[in-house]
């Protein structure tokens, strides 16, 4: 496995690729790997002659209240493990390297897309992603990439980003990979004291609460949501940031919930950890 830090270098060798008639699975992610993002690795491993995965902790998408300074890193480990998956190459580039002295360009993707849901209480984190997605998609040249569904908006957010700038990449989402006992796989889980994981259980609780609701035939939002989070407020230490029902295409709330409806959560467990889950509602579970 090779591991490229240098832009200029990562284009050339994805070059060299193009020539030989070799295709390029992306997968873009901020490090400390887990389950999930194997699962995006080998997913890209079986669509792709070559797998580039890049590390980067993108400044641009954190807030200045966010955890950028903290946020988990651990290269050795997700080198060993990128191996282990069959990685072919590690793009790990500096941040001088990706925003550098008079970098002055934003990419931003429509308001009915970004300011709601995580866009909401997360203002320009989705400029800073789509920012940062953009520059390495230009550095890679990848045929296609593959992105988690468990940040559904940042999926819907970078497939239209796709599309709208004729990038050229094909966007593949994967479903959620969960721990055993239901929580969604996050960096951010790392974060979580042994107290409080039950806290951050509510949201793949609640996921299941609202199908089984819909399945005995409530499908009306006011009520879901109303009890939804009464239940998610039961546990200690949890905060509210959304409880949303939103169309899968244009993440627009819904007043019904229908096939293809989506319940994004997400919540703060004592104002430190925030985390998120989704899931569809009513029919097949993601």
């Amino acid at each position: 496995m090779k591991i490229i830090r240098n832009p200029k270098q990562m284009t050339a060798w994805s070059k060299e690729q193009a020539v030989a008639g070799g295709t390029i699975g992306f997968v873009p992610t901020m490090g400390f790997f887990h389950e999930g993002h194997l699962a995006l690795m080998r997913r890209a491993g079986e669509l792709a002659d070559q797998v580039v995965v890049s590390l980067f902790v993108n400044p641009t998408q954190f807030g200045p209240q966010e955890d950028l300074a903290a946020y988990p890193r651990d290269f050795d480990h997700d080198q060993e493990l990128a191996v282990g998956v069959g990685v072919d190459v590690i793009f790990a580039p500096e941040s001088e390297d990706m925003y550098p002295t008079g970098f002055n360009t934003t990419v931003t993707v429509g308001e009915e897309l970004t300011d709601r849901l995580c866009g909401a209480v997360r203002p320009g984190h989705f400029a800073g992603v789509a920012t940062v997605v953009s520059k390495l998609f230009n550095i890679v040249r990848p045929d296609l990439a593959v992105f988690g569904e468990k940040d559904f908006q940042q999926l819907a957010v970078i497939r239209r980003m796709t599309e709208d700038l004729n990038l050229g990449v094909e966007i593949i989402g994967h479903p959620i990979i969960r721990e055993q006992d239901g929580l969604a796989m996050s960096s951010r889980n790392t974060y979580l004291q042994e107290a409080e994981r039950e806290a951050a259980l509510s949201l793949s609780r609640a996921l299941a609460m609202a199908r089984t609701m819909t399945a005995d035939g409530e499908r009306h939002v006011e009520s879901l949501t109303a009890a939804l989070q009464k239940f998610i407020l039961s546990f200690a230490g949890t905060e509210l940031d959304y409880i949303s029902f939103v169309d899968q295409f244009t993440l627009q709330p819904v007043v019904e919930v229908n096939k293809d409806t989506v319940l994004a959560l997400a919540v703060q467990i004592n104002g430190r950890v925030r985390l998120i889950d989704n899931g569809f509602v009513a029919g097949d579970e993601k």
